[in-house]
């Protein structure tokens, strides 16, 4: 292998993505990379900040190979270098010959999916992507590189009308980068319409969409106008997309490619004008190739994607969204309890930004610090009057303080949010993150699960796994 190109001299052996001064701004700048086959020597180049590997559609890498799983692994660049992470694969994933779920790459490693080999090599060429100089854009904020960098990418998108689909963790601000986008675009005096594909009945997410006739259905009384219609002109922002059902993908297609709707009962085409932006957590391109979502409704959303990182890759955001909640409430830093930001930039934000919020909200109220994971409120020392009620401290028991010289309604408020967090983290980790077997377990209905899932940040899956 001595024919393979080097790092740079003085460069990270993993290719660590850094900030470069290019021209008057700043750039984030990483290397390329290349997999080689070491059966057929084949090389693949990679420019990307993501490369899926797999042997089904969707994978940047398709490897016809039967120890491959169809979404096998992908390789991420990251401040810290080129990381490979398995993605549930069923023969693993190998570096140096040991079996890893996740793992950084140096330079001349050799990785190993199922039986096929490939050596990770470094490439000599850069990838740049600017970074503005604004820290807030139009309600979305960020310090970090990571953060800059999508704000300089929103601000090229947003001129033009291409279909965006962004896609992050729960609670990374999905809505919050589609209204910027829509803010920042030439409709941003239309309509914005917003569909939660992941709350509405599939019975009746077609008419949410497209809207339907009147007596076209059993209840169906007078004509609906469906979202498209009604943001016609303007942006309709498909939410949780990846929830939508394979039977109604087929049509959402054909209302993008033709630009036209037909309602529900109804017998001609409507014509209808707008910017599709798309969001979702789900992994659409293992969906796609586990034969879940549509590739060519993928591929037509995907025309430019916005990736979010998660909150514990970008620390330095923290201080930022903390002042950006409080301006929200009227307050300054003045109203968190003391050590209260230690604490925040300790954390590491398994809901995110959304948790965040929740937590800082929290302590402007009633004085405590308190994260998901379990953790008992950083509170200050009681006054006369409180004595503590406290348990064994595992998660299915909690810690509280009495305090009679606090209202009734606040304290009650406080231990019932407690007891709601911690019986909806048993709950979806009991029943390995299935909310409608969860919800009838629970006697709860689906939607009031999922409301209670989203006010403390939590993600179904993420504890069905833990």
């Amino acid at each position: 292998m001595s024919d393979q190109p080097s790092p740079p001299s003085g460069a990270s052996p993993r290719g660590a993505t850094i900030v470069v001064r290019s021209g008057a701004g700043l750039s984030l700048e990483r290397p390329t990379f290349e997999l080689i086959e070491t059966r057929t020597s084949k090389r693949h180049r990679f420019d990307v900040l993501a490369a899926r590997l797999g042997a089904g559609p969707g994978n940047d890498l398709l490897l016809a190979d039967p120890t491959v799983s169809s979404v096998h692994a992908e390789i991420v660049a990251t401040p810290q270098g080129f990381r490979i992470r398995d993605l549930g694969s069923t023969n693993g994933t190998s570096v140096g010959g040991v079996r890893v779920l996740e793992a950084f790459l140096d330079d001349a490693a050799l990785i190993k999916l199922g039986e096929v080999e490939l050596t990770f090599r470094l490439g000599k060429d850069k990838v740049s992507q600017p970074i503005a100089e604004v820290t807030e854009l139009h309600g979305a904020v960020g310090t970090s590189p990571a953060m800059r960098a999508i704000f300089s990418r929103i601000d090229r998108v947003a001129k033009t009308d291409a279909t965006v689909m962004v896609h992050g963790e729960t609670g990374t601000g999905k809505e919050v980068v589609a209204w910027s986008i829509y803010e920042a675009s030439k409709r941003g005096d239309k309509p914005f319409v917003v569909v939660d594909c992941g709350s509405i009945a599939p019975t009746l997410i077609e008419s949410e969409l497209f809207g339907h006739e009147k007596g076209s259905f059993t209840g169906a009384h007078q004509r609906r106008v469906g979202a498209f219609e009604r943001a016609s002109g303007g942006t309709l922002f498909l939410d949780e997309l990846g929830e939508l059902s394979l039977e109604l993908q087929p049509k959402l297609l054909r209302a993008l490619e033709r630009r036209e709707v037909q309602r529900v009962g109804g017998d001609r085409p409507i014509p209808v004008d707008v910017r599709i932006i798309a969001a979702t957590n789900r992994d659409l391109r293992s969906m796609v190739a586990r034969g879940e979502f549509r590739e060519d409704l993928y591929y037509r959303l995907a025309v430019v994607t916005v990736e979010l990182p998660p909150l514990r890759e970008r620390k330095e955001d923290v201080p930022v969204l903390v002042d950006h909640f409080l301006a929200g409430m009227g307050m300054d830093r003045t109203a968190l309890p003391a050590g209260a930001m230690e604490r925040f930039l300790e954390h590491p934000w398994p809901g995110n930004a959304r948790e965040l919020k929740n937590a800082v909200e929290r302590a402007v109220v009633l004085g405590e610090t308190r994260f998901l994971g379990g953790d008992a409120p950083a509170a200050s020392a009681p006054s006369a009057g409180a004595s503590s009620a406290a348990a064994a401290g595992d998660d299915s028991q909690g810690t509280y303080l009495v305090n009679t010289h606090e209202p009734y309604k606040d304290q009650k408020a406080r231990v019932t949010a407690s007891f709601e967090e911690r019986y909806a983290r048993l709950l979806m980790k009991d029943h390995h993150g299935n909310v409608s077997a969860a919800s009838r377990v629970a006697g709860i209905d689906r939607m009031s699960l999922h409301k209670i899932l989203a006010r403390y940040g939590l993600d179904a899956r993420e504890l069905g796994r833990g």
